[in-house]
């Protein structure tokens, strides 16, 4: 059964703290697993939260700290001295502690590295700050079970324990050779059931989806889901295996990635948490609403350009439908970028650009002429004049069709310039397709029913 955070557990931990009844206070939370510590620690203030790091093992809370909001783990560190942070960290896999790392100021972040006792967890660390943390080897963890092809299957037992102690889930058995470089993996019914004077170069499986330590973390991603891996070896760039990525790191990563996406689509241009300070989301939003107000002002010069429309009573009420347009146009425009965006994230947008605009087209055409039919149907039953309702018609179709190629067309190229496409589906499609929305409606009626 899972555990359940309770108001009442949560004011136990609480009241417990007041009266500093540690022993109590271990009693409850060494019993539970390290996910729900970090939920508990979520509810406590701050002075709360930092006393109940200080009061546990170092390897519970090592694993609660990395389940944390970042904003809340990194006000806790604040609250730590440079020896306690360290204390933390030789707790965790080596991918953790450099992402604590990463997020201390210099001065502090060197302190704690010269305080962590064991020196080759320390280089670790320090070696996997130097690559992009978007990258396979900003993802990778230093930790993992290796053997030499050269060793008998005696040996190798006898290696693997000694190398087990510092893994915490033992993924795959990775087969080198006297240089380090990757050759394959061991598979543990070839190990157990082999002699043990075998040597591993007769048992290991040659074959091993690996990447290097520069290969983007899309990338990984898109290997690991497509092989069904839980995990991935990194090798360097001269083939020596150096690390892996394990399926929590990519799941994580995936999520952070998710939510940045998500963030730009929707016109934010910082990745920012709810609890930020007002500053911080004033930055992140305005620009882009910077951005919809110039939009916005480029309409109204439109509209001012077709002045006469409005001083013609016979079609003013054109006026009426141009929201309708610029929506229509705004909402094909997202729903065409978010698919390719999500095609392109997936790599499945292969093909010419010619091919695509193309089917985009088609599609446009069908979906174009059932809405235009609707509104002349309306026209109809609201007993407007035909060409009135062929101008809506028309103007609907064309701003659907040039909405869809803008909103396929925008995201290839970005992605092809090495920005990130995801910025197409915000506020830049929504406010470029209106504007063309309500240029093309003016023309249109201009033009049939010339004024």
């Amino acid at each position: 059964m899972q555990f359940q955070i309770s108001d009442e557990l949560i004011q136990q931990v609480k009241d417990l703290i007041i009266t500093k009844e540690d022993v109590h206070l271990r009693d409850i939370l060494n019993e539970i697993h390290f996910a729900d510590v970090a939920e508990v620690l979520g509810e406590l203030s701050l002075p709360e939260a930092t006393y109940l790091i200080k009061l546990l093992d170092s390897e519970k809370t090592s694993e609660a700290l990395m389940e944390l909001e970042d904003d809340f783990r990194e006000r806790i560190l604040e609250n730590l001295s440079a020896k306690e942070i360290a204390e933390e960290l030789e707790e965790m896999d080596t991918d953790d502690a450099a992402d604590i790392i990463a997020e201390l100021p210099n001065d502090l972040a060197e302190q704690v590295i010269a305080e962590i006792e064991d020196e080759q967890h320390a280089e670790d660390i320090k070696e996997l700050l130097l690559y992009d943390e978007d990258t396979a080897g900003g993802l990778m963890a230093k930790e993992l079970v290796k053997v030499k092809e050269t060793w008998t299957v005696a040996g190798c037992v006898r290696e693997m324990r000694m190398q087990a102690e510092n893994v915490t889930r033992v993924h795959s058995i990775y087969v080198v050779d006297k240089e380090g470089k990757l050759k394959g993996r061991l598979s543990l019914k070839d190990l157990l059931t082999a002699s043990t004077k075998t040597h591993i170069s007769e048992i290991y499986i040659p074959k091993v989806d690996h990447v290097d330590v520069n290969t983007e973390g899309e990338e990984v991603a898109r290997i690991m889901q497509k092989y069904d891996l839980e995990a991935i070896p990194v090798v360097d760039l001269e083939g020596v295996l150096v690390g892996r990525v394990t399926i929590d790191d990519i799941v994580d990563f995936i999520k952070d990635e998710a939510e940045k996406d998500y963030q730009l689509a929707a016109g934010i241009s910082q990745d920012v948490e709810a609890d930020d300070n007002i500053w911080e989301l004033t930055r992140a939003r305005l620009p882009w609403l910077i951005l919809g107000l110039f939009g916005g002002l480029g309409s109204v010069f439109i509209m001012q350009g077709f002045e006469d429309v409005m001083a013609n009573p016979r079609i003013r009420d054109l006026f009426f439908y141009t929201p309708l347009i610029a929506a229509m146009a705004g909402n094909v425009g997202v729903q065409s970028s978010a698919i390719i965006v999500q095609g392109l994230a997936n790599n499945v947008v292969k093909g010419s650009l010619l091919k695509r605009l193309l089917k985009e087209v088609s599609l446009s055409l069908i979906n174009g002429t059932a809405l235009a039919l609707l509104i002349i149907i309306f026209g109809f039953i609201m007993d407007y004049e035909l060409a009135f309702s062929l101008t809506i018609a028309t103007a609907l179709m064309s701003v659907i069709i040039v909405a869809a190629l803008i909103g396929t067309f925008v995201p290839i190229i970005l992605d092809k310039k090495g920005i990130d496409p995801a910025i197409a589906t915000g506020p830049f499609i929504t406010t470029s397709n209106d504007i063309f929305g309500i240029f093309l409606f003016f023309y249109i009626a201009k033009v049939i029913l010339g004024f």
